[in-house]
């Protein structure tokens, strides 16, 4: 995924914090724990403490920040003539959500129902008969309550809109005001000193401390982020936000719509988070696994450090072939190697292992 940023100039690039972008980390980290194990004891809390009718109410909407985020959550950034700031506090955000046009807010509340026209500058399906049914179409393939929002949000857009400004002022009022109260000290020391970062040593320094995932091609003039999806959108016309969160990781997201103000919403840095990797180091490490002989070997360097003749002997094959899937498997980081006299001895990196999935660890301990 790409931003373009040729000749915007650094002031345009601004770091900025989002109650209602946090309010909807927060309302998918509900829905989905399984993301952020980090979260289990806020997630067990919260949701023991919810109201039977908040929590239904939830579970109508929930599509909007289960599966991924919508970008109502980033409504400053698509308002149309807009300063392109968030609100300091969650009725100000709430009230810039409000100024956003009803075809700007369907189509980014209906995203992940017609998630192939969204991105392309489709027409509303609130003025094109074909994008309306297609919406109505893909909703009845995600189950009843989907199909009964959309169909109210494309008859009535105004009450829905009614409907889910009270849904997030209510989850301020049962659980999130003191969440946000907590938060915000940490995401607006984090946004400052990003600024500061951003005006003394440049704007790929900034990226670089965002996210491992970011980096600057400054000849291009574009910025680069390492996601398992493709994109492109352009900011020089419009500037650039990031949006810091507490509750992200491991997500690292990236507004795209056409017409609509980038944003890249990136969790805050914590010492025991690991740093990311790259997409073409998990390409490696999956092709690597993918092998039979290899996962083998892995059995055995699971276990005890083997030197390539035992591996050899081990297996029935040639020394020179073990050392052929030896090297791909250092090349993916996934077996070290130290030397013992005159052995050399390859060990799995179980740390490395750990981090593609208890499954494959278990497996290979088995």
């Amino acid at each position: 995924m790409h931003i373009d940023i040729a000749g915007l100039p650094p002031e345009r690039i601004v770091f900025e914090t989002s109650p209602l972008a946090e309010l909807g980390l927060a309302l998918h980290a509900l829905s989905e724990p399984g993301h952020h194990p980090g979260l289990h004891g806020w997630v067990t809390a919260t949701a023991a403490s919810l109201e039977p009718d908040l929590a239904d109410r939830l579970s109508e909407a929930e599509f909007l920040w289960r599966n991924t985020f919508s970008d109502v959550f980033l409504p400053f950034a698509g308002v149309r003539g807009g300063g392109g700031r968030a609100g300091a506090t969650l009725a100000e955000d709430l009230d810039i959500l409000d100024g956003l046009d009803d075809e700007r807010f369907v189509a980014a509340a209906l995203e992940f129902t017609c998630t192939s026209t969204y991105g392309t500058g489709a027409p509303s399906p609130l003025s094109d008969s074909r994008t309306r049914t297609r919406a109505l179409d893909m909703a009845a393939a995600r189950g009843p309550k989907q199909v009964e929002f959309s169909r109210r949000l494309l008859h009535d857009p105004d009450s829905v809109r009614g409907w889910v400004r009270r849904l997030f002022e209510d989850c301020d009022q049962a659980f999130f005001a003191g969440t946000w109260e907590r938060a915000r000290i940490q995401l607006t020391a984090d946004a400052r000193h990003k600024t500061e970062v951003l005006r003394h040593k440049g704007t790929a320094a900034a990226m670089g401390a965002v996210s491992a995932a970011l980096s600057l091609d400054e000849e291009a003039g574009r910025i680069s982020v390492d996601k398992l999806t493709e994109g492109r959108t352009d900011a020089t016309g419009t500037g650039l936000t990031l949006i810091p969160t507490t509750f992200g990781w491991p997500h690292l997201s990236v507004l795209h719509a056409p017409g609509w103000r980038p944003v890249i919403h990136y969790p805050v840095h914590r010492p025991e988070l690991p740093s990311p990797a790259s997409v073409e180091l998990l390409q490696l490490r999956m092709e690597a696994l993918a092998h039979p002989m290899r996962m083998r070997i892995c059995r055995n360097l699971a276990r005890s450090p083997y030197t390539t003749g035992e591996l050899a002997d081990s297996h029935g094959i040639t020394p020179p072939e073990v050392s052929r899937h030896l090297a791909l498997l250092k090349r993916a980081g996934l077996v070290t190697t130290r030397r013992r006299g005159r052995y050399v001895l390859h060990s799995l990196d179980l740390t490395a292992v750990a981090r593609l999935g208890s499954d494959f660890l278990e497996g290979v301990l088995r």
